[in-house]
């Protein structure tokens, strides 16, 4: 099981104080935010992609290039590369590239983005969003795991002989967790060729997220990968913690009141009763987090979302000393236990690639 943190990279007023940091500022503190994470234990650092104002994570494989160089155990994912408005074959080298320089410690989480607008700046069109999801993929997968590649689609220009370059380290693609929150074609998607599937259900109510994993697991076994609970899930989260639950509600009230995907909506309470928010002593945050695995089986990676709304850089490091010391040991000890046998981790390098030489050992060998 693996435990970490992704970050949207919003530039947010701090409503306490009515400051607003530089995109500078919030550059270099996701990357004391990410360097934190490992320093407390932490398995994977995620950055989500966006191209507009409050946002500033444009270049995820740039701002990941620069944390690789400085950590060495951390799991360098994103929280959305966004599959239909990237070029397939940039991002198959631009992952490929950092996947060596990090030593393999990569993987990636492909999504469609909830920006409308994105799509005509970057020469799409927002209609088409499922139809170019499914292409731009199957041109990612191939370009991975082909030398030499032709192919033809709707949405790109041919390839004709065409070769990505850096090829994968060891000749093992980096892992892809498909993310939606509301599509089941990407759940299938997910399904059909046995990567994982990610929920970001920090939006929605346990009952939809149910649902659209429950129908990844089963198409996961109908594609002959594996058994339902064999599937691999991710989950998304965001919590709060202060020693006591009421001065956790009341410190962190004005920052979701105020934040640029919460404000005006529900009351806090309302959405920490409908969604995975948990504002709360360690304790809570424990006890809400284990209840996941009662909705939706044994999974293998939890990302909380720690860096929103505004909240200033020394109140993040508190909260991920929290998470590191007190919360993710326990949820570690917790998950562990009575997790059946054939439930596989979180796929790594270094796991793809042991399974990967054993499939060409038993080749050799029936040869």
């Amino acid at each position: 099981m693996q435990f970490g943190i992704f970050s949207v990279s919003d530039v947010t007023t701090d409503p306490t104080t009515g400051r607003t940091p530089t995109e500078a500022e919030r550059i270099k503190a996701m990357v004391a935010i990410a360097l934190k994470a490992e320093e407390v234990g932490l398995d994977v650092f995620a950055t989500g992609e966006h191209h507009n104002p409050p946002f500033v994570a444009s270049s995820p494989t740039t701002m990941l290039g620069y944390v690789a160089a400085r950590t060495e155990n951390l799991v360098l994912s994103t929280s959305t590369t966004l599959i239909t408005t990237n070029d397939p074959v940039k991002i198959a080298e631009d992952f490929a590239m950092l996947q060596h320089l990090a030593d393999g410690r990569v993987d990636l989480m492909m999504g469609r983005g909830n920006t409308g607008p994105v799509y005509p700046w970057f020469g799409q069109d927002i209609r088409q969003g499922i139809p170019l999801a499914l292409e731009n993929y199957n041109l990612l997968h191939r370009l991975w795991r082909e030398d030499v590649v032709d192919w033809e689609g709707k949405f790109r220009t041919p390839l004709q002989g065409f070769t990505s370059t850096p090829r994968p380290l060891d000749d093992v693609p980096p892992f892809v967790w498909h993310g939606s929150i509301r599509s089941p074609e990407i759940a299938e998607q997910a399904a059909y060729y046995g990567d994982g599937f990610f929920h970001n259900n920090i939006f929605w109510p346990a009952t939809h997220t149910k649902k659209l994993i429950a129908l990844y697991r089963r198409r996961f076994e109908h594609y002959g990968h594996g058994t339902a609970d064999q599937a691999i899930v991710g989950l998304g989260g965001q919590v709060f913690m202060r020693k006591n639950s009421q001065d956790a509600v009341r410190e962190f009230r004005p920052y979701f009141d105020n934040a640029p995907v919460y404000g005006g909506g529900p009351s806090l309470e309302e959405f920490t009763r409908e969604t995975p928010l948990t504002v709360g002593s360690p304790q809570e945050v424990i006890d809400r987090t284990l209840t996941f695995r009662e909705m939706f089986g044994d999974y293998q990676r939890q990302l909380f979302l720690m860096d929103h709304a505004g909240l200033p850089l020394k109140t993040v490091l508190e909260q991920l000393d929290i998470l590191g010391e007190e919360v993710v040991p326990v949820l570690r000890r917790e998950f562990a236990s009575g997790r059946p046998a054939h439930v596989p981790d979180a796929p790594t390098h270094a796991s793809l690639l042991a399974a990967r030489r054993e499939v060409d050992t038993t080749t050799e060998v029936v040869r």
